[in-house]
Formats: structure tokens, sequence, C-alpha cells
């Protein structure tokens, strides 16, 4: 005989479904962009109705929001460690699409409280690794490295028109090494 399985709490229930919500919303907003996605169409995708959407998450803004929530931590970059991290979180987002950044790059070109809440939330992540340039020019270094890998992510993902879209993580982060490596470490000629 089996044992019953145990029935799901209505706080397990709420996960769940909040959950599906939000792997609806990426989706869309990934696939449509803000201005696009609207509340009806993630709750068509999630198998609800539109007034649980609203009832989770009070606005397509706030839906959003959580919807595009990144876990693109650099971690603690130690002495030299740039490089590393930076190609150990793009080789993670090359190998697993990332969906909530899709969203936000997607939808920051079309829409000014999307691209304001992306300066928002990136502005941490871009002065940690400012910080962990040592060179006078680490500001700048650090914005060049986040627009490749912006380029990257969204020429692979959105924009598919080279072979970069089916290109293997490993190759593509082997290419990039040496361009991460300038970047990233003190040029000869500029003391740090």
């Amino acid at each position: 005989m089996t044992e019953p399985t145990a029935r799901p709490t209505r706080a397990q229930q709420r996960r769940l479904t909040e959950d599906r919500i939000l792997t609806a919303a990426r989706q869309l907003f990934a696939e449509l962009g803000y201005d696009r996605t609207t509340i009806r169409a993630v709750a068509s995708a999630a198998g609800v109705d539109a007034g649980l959407v609203m009832h989770y998450f009070g606005s397509k803004d706030l839906l959003f929001a959580r919807a595009t929530e990144t876990a693109d931590d650099l971690g603690e970059i130690g002495p030299g460690g740039a490089t590393e991290a930076l190609l150990t979180s793009l080789g993670q987002r090359l190998t697993d699409e990332p969906e909530a950044s899709l969203a936000v790059l997607r939808s920051m070109l079309t829409n000014a409280d999307a691209a304001d809440r992306y300066r928002t939330a990136a502005q941490p992540q871009l002065d940690q690794l400012t910080n962990a340039i040592p060179a006078p020019d680490a500001a700048l270094r650090a914005s060049l490295l986040s627009a490749i890998i912006h380029g990257v992510l969204a020429e692979r993902y959105l924009l598919r028109l080279t072979t970069l879209a089916d290109a293997s993580p490993d190759q593509i982060i082997t290419l990039l090494r040496p361009c991460f490596e300038s970047l990233t470490t003190t040029p000869p000629d500029h003391p740090a």
C-alpha cells in the first residue's frame, strides 16, 4: 500500500500559484516587452484568473518588478577575481536562458520605468565591479564590461542574427576571456 500524499497547505498552494504567475510573466515580458504584455495574457499563460494576478501583485508594474528580479550577484570579488566572477556569471546566463534579464533588456528599450528600475538594480553590481578593478579608469572599464555582457545576451537571445545564438557557452567564454582580463587588470603604464 502506498501512503497518501499530504495535501499542500494554503501557503504552499499560494507559493506554487505565485511561482506559476511569475514564470509566465517572465516569459511574456521577455518575448513581448513591458508594453505589449498584459495582465490577462499572464493570467492565461499561468492558468489563473486575471483578478488573482492583481490580488497577488497589485499592478502590472509590481508584477514586472517581481518577475524581473535577478540573482546576477557577482558574490565577493577578491583581488584579481573580477574576470572569473564575470565569466562565471555570464557562463550561467549563456547556459540557462536568463528570462528575467531578457525581460528587462527588451522592456527597458521601450519603457522608461523599466529602464529606471534596471539602472537602480544594476548600480550596486556596477559599483562592486568598479571597486574590484585596479585602474584609474575603473568606472569606464566596468561600464564597458557591462555593455559587452548585455550585448552578448541581447544578440544570443533576442536578436539571434549571428552564430552567437548557437555557439557553446565555453566557446564564447574562451573568446571573451582575454578581453575581460585586459579590462579588469591594471594596464602596465598605469600604476594602481
